[in-house]
C-alpha cells in the first residue's frame, strides 16, 4: 500500500504545480481580454492588442520609500491633518 501511495503523491504534486503556473497565465489572459473588450477592439486590432498585452511584463512592485512618497503627496493634496492623515497614511501604505 505504501509503495503505491508515494508515486501517487508525486503525480498529484506535479499536477498541482502545473495548476499554479496556469492560474497566473489565466489571470493575465482574463485581464487582457477585459481590457480589449473595454476598448471595443475587434479583428486584427484585438489580436495585436492581446499579443502585446500578454507579452508585457508586470511593473515592478513599488518600494516602501516610493509608497511613502506617493501616499504623503496624496495626503498633502487632500490637506489631511492629524488623525485623518494618520489613518489615510496607514491605509495607503498597506495597499499593494
Amino acid at each position: 500500500m505504501k509503495t503505491l501511495g508515494i508515486p501517487l503523491l508525486l503525480v498529484s504534486l506535479m499536477f498541482s504545480a502545473q495548476g499554479f503556473a496556469a492560474t497566473a497565465q489565466q489571470n493575465k489572459m482574463t485581464t487582457c481580454n477585459a481590457d480589449a473588450s473595454a476598448k471595443s477592439l475587434k479583428g486584427d486590432e484585438r489580436k495585436a492588442f492581446m499579443s502585446t498585452c500578454l507579452k508585457a511584463t508586470p511593473a515592478p512592485a513599488a518600494t516602501q520609500q516610493e509608497k511613502m512618497k506617493t501616499c504623503n503627496a496624496t495626503a498633502s493634496t487632500q490637506a489631511l491633518k492629524g488623525d485623518a492623515r494618520k489613518t489615510f497614511m496607514s491605509d495607503c501604505l498597506k495597499k499593494k
